[in-house]
C-alpha cells in the first residue's frame, strides 16, 4: 500500500459551466477541475495526487461559492491562496498566464515570448494541458497564432463560454480539439 503524503479535502458543487470540484491541501486551493460528471471529476482529482487522502466535503463552503463566483465573474478574481503544482517551466507559464487581463488573449508563441522562451509554443500548450486550476490559471486565455480556439483542458465549448464572457474578442474559427 503506498503511503500517504499528505491531506487534500475536496469539495464538488455546481457551476454556469457544469460541475466544479475544488481541492485544498495545507498550502491552498491545488485543484479546480470543472466537468459534467462528479465520479470523473474525483478520478481526475485521484490521478493527479495518486499518494494524498482524499477527503470529500473537506472544503469550506465560502471555498466553493468564491471558487463559482470567479467562473461566473472572472473580474471578481480570487482571494485565496493556490498550491501550484509544477515544474519550474510550468509555474513560469502559469504566473505569466494569470498577468493575462480578463477579456484578453495571447497565443501561446506569445506567451513563450514573454517567459523568455520563444521556441517553446508547444511547451506552453503542454504546459496549459497541465494545469489543475481552471479559471484561476486561465489558460482558456491562449489561442493560436491566428486567433482561433486551440483546446481546451475542460472542453473547448467551456473555453468559449468562458471567453465570451469576459468580453474577448475571438477569432473566426474554432477548432474541436480538446487536449489544452
Amino acid at each position: 500500500m503506498e503511503e500517504v503524503r499528505e491531506m487534500i479535502g475536496y469539495e464538488i458543487g455546481s457551476c454556469m459551466l457544469g460541475t466544479v470540484l475544488v481541492a485544498t491541501s495545507e498550502r491552498g486551493v491545488c485543484a479546480i477541475l470543472i466537468g459534467d460528471d462528479a465520479d470523473g471529476l474525483v478520478r481526475d482529482l485521484r490521478a493527479r495526487f495518486p499518494h494524498a487522502a482524499l477527503t470529500p466535503s473537506a472544503v469550506a463552503p465560502e471555498h466553493l461559492a468564491k471558487v463559482a463566483r470567479l467562473i461566473a465573474s472572472p473580474r471578481s478574481g480570487l482571494d485565496l491562496p493556490l498550491d501550484l503544482r509544477g515544474g519550474e517551466f510550468e509555474r513560469r507559464v502559469w504566473r505569466a498566464l494569470q498577468e493575462i487581463p480578463v477579456g484578453a488573449t495571447q497565443t501561446y508563441g506569445e506567451v513563450a515570448q514573454r517567459i523568455g522562451a520563444p521556441q517553446s509554443a508547444k511547451e506552453v500548450g503542454e504546459a496549459c494541458a497541465a494545469n489543475a486550476l481552471a479559471v484561476a490559471i486561465p489558460c482558456h486565455r491562449v489561442v493560436r497564432k491566428d486567433g482561433s480556439m486551440a483546446g481546451y483542458r475542460w472542453g473547448v465549448e467551456r473555453k468559449l463560454a468562458l471567453l465570451k464572457l469576459e468580453g474577448a474578442r475571438l477569432g473566426a474559427t474554432v477548432d474541436l480539439f480538446e487536449g489544452h
